[in-house]
């Protein structure tokens, strides 16, 4: 299952680098999503590297969801696709 970064967890001044929102296509309940929150999940780099993480919960009421990664994650990673492990 794949789904796309969308934007980092974020308040008004502060970003939180290595928890990522993601949408998966087809998920559009928090209901839904809810059922995706335990997985693991990981991200290619261009360079061959791979980092992982965990669906820690649902993130607000359309179906998006919250992942910790470990650290380092890029800024390049917004807008690429990840692997759901099932």
């Amino acid at each position: 299952m794949e789904a796309t970064i969308t934007s980092f967890k974020r308040s008004r001044r502060i970003t939180h680098n290595n928890q990522m929102i993601l949408h998966v296509e087809g998920v559009s309940t928090k209901e839904a999503a809810q059922k995706l929150v335990g997985k693991k999940v990981s991200w290619k780099s261009p360079g061959s590297k791979e980092i992982t993480g965990e669906i820690r919960a649902a993130h607000g009421n359309s179906g998006a969801l919250r992942a910790l990664f470990e650290k380092g994650m890029p800024g390049q990673a917004l807008s690429q696709k990840v692997q759901i492990k099932e």
